[in-house]
């Protein structure tokens, strides 16, 4: 991929202007179809072209827009190095701003974000000295907390201060062009890390880690996995199989996350085949820009592109929203499951908590942490959005 391309990738997690955008699209955009070839989006409604054409014109299709995935795909697969992502995702943020980004169907995600954050689920352990923390996500926390223990304890071992940190990185409403909102509750968020002298997280989510890295302020962010696969993980567990492995959108250009992860398959007996879109050209699992609140028939289309290009063989993924997703078409595995019970992974007996059990799961996770950590400054997010920090 192009120095030039990288960076506009970017674009589409900033602020941006929407005119140049829209100018530098119609004028860039020359057509050539590669970016609609997988995607169902693009191939109901049209080249990005088109719509950067039509909003030059005043008569942007912004409500439109919230049935993009917002994956990238278009943006890393454009020979002209334009970013259709990035205008896409600025169009839903004009939405916003104008008052027509409102769906009775975004409710239950916007809620999901909002309890994430809320004074019940969050907490925050430092223990004396610590400048790390471990971030595990809204997801993971509830579908797989015995695995957030696990991590605690694989990871002290080498960092003895390792804090925790539940609470939501606002990813849904940044997605959906709440900029604002998500600035300022995740901007809490940096804020009393940093006061509190944290210098490094460590994030088990794909889009945690997007939001850290461009809006983490000093804080440097690296994912669990990189940490994991540079540590002494011992040989081969004898459980030899061939699988494939399914890189989230989020993270399409990180390839050493990608590295990473496949080290760590490797370290397990596994033989990776690779699917023919992965790395900077995977697709979505579905999930992204929560467009399948708003059109399923275009969300669905990347679950029948996975299940197709798998063929019968394991996925094994790092994000658990990927899991989830995909799991309806086809056999996928979260890497962490992998790591740390490779036999029971490859049987499909590992349990995972689906909703309400996982509700309760976050909840009680926070009791466990706090005997395990004994931190000296706890703290938890007041109703107010405020995070506050106090000496246990």
């Amino acid at each position: 991929m192009s120095e030039s391309k990288d960076k506009t990738l970017q674009k589409k997690q900033g602020p941006g202007n929407i005119a140049v955008l829209y100018t530098t699209v119609a004028g860039g955009c020359i057509e050539c179809g590669r970016c609609r070839k997988a995607c169902r989006f693009l191939q109901a409604n049209g080249m990005p072209k088109g719509f950067a054409e039509e909003a030059l014109t005043g008569r942007p299709d912004l409500r439109g827009v919230f049935a993009c995935s917002l994956c990238g795909l278009c943006t890393s697969v454009c020979p002209q190095d334009i970013d259709p992502a990035a205008m896409f995702a600025e169009m839903r943020r004009e939405a916003v701003r104008r008052g027509q980004g409102r769906f009775r169907r975004h409710r239950s995600l916007l809620g999901y974000e909002r309890w994430g954050g809320s004074p019940l689920l969050s907490w925050y352990g430092l223990p004396t000295g610590c400048d790390t923390v471990f971030f595990p996500g809204c997801s993971l926390a509830g579908t797989r907390p015995r695995r957030i223990l696990q991590l605690y304890e694989h990871l002290k071992r080498t960092i003895p201060s390792l804090g925790v940190v539940l609470d939501c990185c606002t990813k849904p409403s940044h997605s959906l062009g709440r900029t604002r909102h998500s600035a300022v509750v995740f901007g809490e968020l940096v804020r009393a890390l940093q006061a509190d002298g944290v210098r490094n997280v460590l994030v088990a989510c794909p889009s945690c880690y997007t939001m850290w890295r461009d809006y983490g302020g000093k804080i440097t962010v690296r994912t669990l996995y990189e940490d994991l696969a540079g540590r002494d993980i011992g040989g081969p567990a004898r459980c030899p199989a061939t699988v494939t492995v399914h890189d989230p959108c989020s993270v399409r250009n990180e390839t050493h996350i990608h590295e990473a992860v496949r080290k760590l398959i490797a370290a397990r007996g596994l033989q990776v085949e690779e699917m023919p879109h992965h790395g900077a050209t995977t697709v979505c699992c579905g999930e992204g820009g929560a467009a399948g609140c708003l059109a399923p028939q275009f969300a669905d289309n990347w679950g029948r592109i996975r299940k197709q290009e798998a063929a019968g063989r394991r996925i094994i993924t790092y994000c658990a929203g990927c899991v989830h997703l995909l799991g309806r078409r086809t056999t996928v595995s979260h890497i962490l499951d992998l790591f740390f019970e490779p036999a029971l992974t490859l049987a499909d007996r590992v349990m995972v908590a689906r909703p309400p059990l996982t509700w309760l799961h976050r909840f009680l996770l926070k009791g466990k942490l706090r005997r395990r950590l004994k931190p000296a400054i706890i703290g938890r997010r007041g109703a107010d959005g405020r995070v506050r920090m106090k000496s246990s």
